[in-house]
């Protein structure tokens, strides 16, 4: 259950809640276009940064205590070679560093910060502020913050995604404790163990294996290695270069005979297995193509793929049509809609059949099962950026189908 703004600040008056404007994620849009960035997950990430950082920035200078002494780090020109890599964005105010950390997680219930931002000395910061940004209602919310110090001795540290992590309620949530302890307490002299010092060989050769883009960190090499060479700016900005001049060929490749990319769908090339609901509705399916022109789910998108989904003979011939809805978005997302309906003029789904949204990491993140008497079942309409890949699950009892999906990035776009 998502929730409006103004119930928000009603639940949560310690909190931080911004509005933000179809303008301010427009202004956003277009700076982080301004940019380079190896990979369209890597420029979501950096639109989602800068989103963040303006809107922050923009309500610290309503007080001009705060915005007189207020500070990008290390410039903003520097941003798009951390964004890159890492998400998170740093600000100072005097001698004081706070990092922003931003997740579009719907449903926020631990704080997840990069190793980056705590394990590297010059890095390192005294706050840590947890970002929630919901773009579909517009809201910015911080839901608190933690100090170095309490991060290095109390947050869970996941050695598979480098990262440290706290709940929710582990955070300090009022915004004026951190304020008040910066005029009232002298920054504390972080405890950050200090990093090997990369000979130039060293450097070239993380350099070559680092330049193409990889979804996943460089677990294949030690953090320290991979913390001295971001903590060096000139470093940093050859791997930056180097990642672009490969973005030509910087694509999640994995098996593209068994991936469907759904952004071709906008140019009416389906793959094998899959056709418009348009051809679909009309070789077949007449049951299903009467229910279908009653929804209204999936009536006003813009693109719509259909599928007969075989369940195995061992089950008595069950099929079932999967039906995918796409529509593109101003900022690059897509609307998704799907779908599970009977196949073979049957009038209802076999009960406790499963329609499953798996993400690209293998997380479920939706799941709705069939009842005895349901037409149809749908998941809730999610939202995507491009370069994304996420799976649909269908399964009943034993049989299991997935079908892999990847977005790209729309011509002229």
């Amino acid at each position: 259950m998502t929730l409006e703004l103004d119930e928000l600040t009603i639940l949560y008056p310690e909190k931080l809640w911004l509005e933000l404007s179809i303008q301010e994620q427009k202004k956003a849009w277009q700076l982080t276009a301004q940019k380079l960035y190896s990979h369209t997950a890597t420029r979501w990430n950096a639109y989602l940064n800068c989103l963040c950082l303006n809107s922050f920035l923009t309500w610290l200078k309503e007080d001009p205590e705060l915005g007189d002494n207020l500070q990008v780090w290390p410039d903003y020109n520097q941003l798009p070679s951390f964004w890159e890599v890492v998400n998170g964005t740093a600000i100072t105010l005097g001698e004081t560093r706070l990092v922003l950390i931003p997740s579009e997680k719907s449903n926020f219930t631990e704080f997840r910060i990069p190793q980056e931002w705590v394990d590297i000395p010059n890095w390192a910061a005294n706050y840590y502020l947890a970002v929630q940004l919901n773009l579909d209602d517009r809201w910015l919310g911080v839901w608190g913050y933690a100090t170095h110090q309490q991060i290095r001795k109390e947050a869970k540290y996941d050695p598979m995604d480098r990262t440290y992590s706290l709940d929710q309620e582990e955070l300090i949530t009022d915004l004026n404790v951190m304020w008040v302890a910066r005029e009232v307490f002298s920054p504390k002299q972080l405890e950050v163990e200090s990093l090997p010092t990369l000979s130039s060989v060293e450097v070239e050769k993380l350099l070559d294996q680092l330049g193409e883009w990889t979804v996943d960190l460089p677990t294949e090499m030690s953090f320290e290695e991979w913390a001295a060479l971001l903590a060096s700016d000139e470093s940093r900005q050859h791997l930056y270069q180097r990642r672009l001049v490969n973005q030509k060929t910087n694509q999640v490749e994995g098996d593209r005979s068994l991936v469907n990319n759904l952004s071709q769908w906008f140019d009416n090339i389906f793959e094998a297995g899959w056709q418009s609901c348009d051809a679909f509705f009309s070789s077949q399916q007449k049951t299903l193509a009467v229910q279908f022109r009653n929804q209204t789910a999936l009536n006003e998108v813009r693109v719509k793929g259909a599928k007969l989904i075989d369940l195995g003979m061992q089950l008595g011939g069950t099929a079932v049509v999967l039906l995918i809805g796409l529509t593109s978005e101003w900022d690059e997302k897509f609307s998704i809609r799907v779908q599970l309906h009977p196949a073979n003029e049957e009038v209802y789904l076999p009960p406790h059949l499963k329609l499953i949204l798996v993400s690209g990491a293998g997380n479920i993140l939706q799941e709705v099962e069939s009842r005895c008497h349901d037409h149809f079942i749908q998941l809730k309409k999610f939202k995507s950026p491009p370069g994304k890949n996420f799976s649909i699950q269908i399964a009943l009892g034993d049989i299991s189908i997935k079908e892999d999906f990847v977005l790209e990035k729309l011509a002229g776009w």
